[in-house]
């Protein structure tokens, strides 16, 4: 079986519905036999490396002071979800700001052929943007936590001193763009059976079944 999912480290969602998808993948018994790929998808390639602690309920209010007890009620609600798998979040510190550089130290993590390297290096840019309330556009900021999940330094400053991967970013964007995908998380398992969004967990668990059932 082979799984790929679009996501963003900036995204809530594709953090809380990758963990789902992994605790299914365990659950059914194929997590060590199956490769799980990142394809990057920014939500929003636009986004200014600037910004402060504090900016994120802007996401939900577009600046307006009358959304903001709708906005705040929103982050508790994606707060309290995330705690359900175990995530720590921390949305009222969240940095908003440009992902490509996270994206592309996980195409350096990929490029090792070490899958407990690249899971190291996705859970700690989540955890720098969702729980440390750091900005993950930051070089330094990347630096220590890539450095801290296991990539080289000298490596690390080399890339982010450069425009390496920036292509194969764009790439898999491209790729979501001509599957049609709006949207993030999107998981795609064998090319044939798709799940949008951080679904309950027991979804992830019986498309992985069916499809294990299917192979056999």
């Amino acid at each position: 079986m082979k799984i790929k999912y679009w996501s963003d480290i900036a995204c809530p969602f594709c953090y809380i519905g990758s963990t789902r998808m992994k605790k299914a993948m365990k659950e059914v018994g194929i997590y060590d036999d199956t490769k799980l790929e990142l394809k990057s998808f920014q939500l929003n390639p636009m986004e200014a490396e600037t910004a402060k602690s504090g900016d994120y309920i802007n996401h939900f209010t577009g600046g307006k002071k009358e959304l903001e007890a709708d906005a705040k009620q929103k982050m508790a609600y994606i707060t309290q979800m995330a705690a359900g798998e175990g995530l720590e979040f921390h949305l009222d510190k969240v940095v908003p700001t440009n992902t490509m550089d996270a994206h592309r130290l996980i195409k350096l993590a990929e490029s090792k052929n070490d899958r407990d390297l690249v899971e190291r290096v996705i859970s700690r840019f989540y955890k720098v943007y969702f729980t440390d309330g750091k900005s993950i556009a930051d070089k330094d900021v990347l630096t220590a936590a890539a450095v801290e999940a296991g990539l080289d330094k000298d490596e690390v400053e080399k890339i982010l001193a450069s425009d390496q991967y920036e292509r194969q970013v764009v790439g898999d964007e491209v790729e979501a763009q001509q599957l049609g995908i709006q949207g993030a998380p999107f998981f795609v398992i064998n090319n044939k059976y798709a799940i949008s969004g951080a679904q309950p967990y027991e979804v992830f668990v019986q498309a992985l079944e069916k499809v294990k059932a299917e192979e056999k």
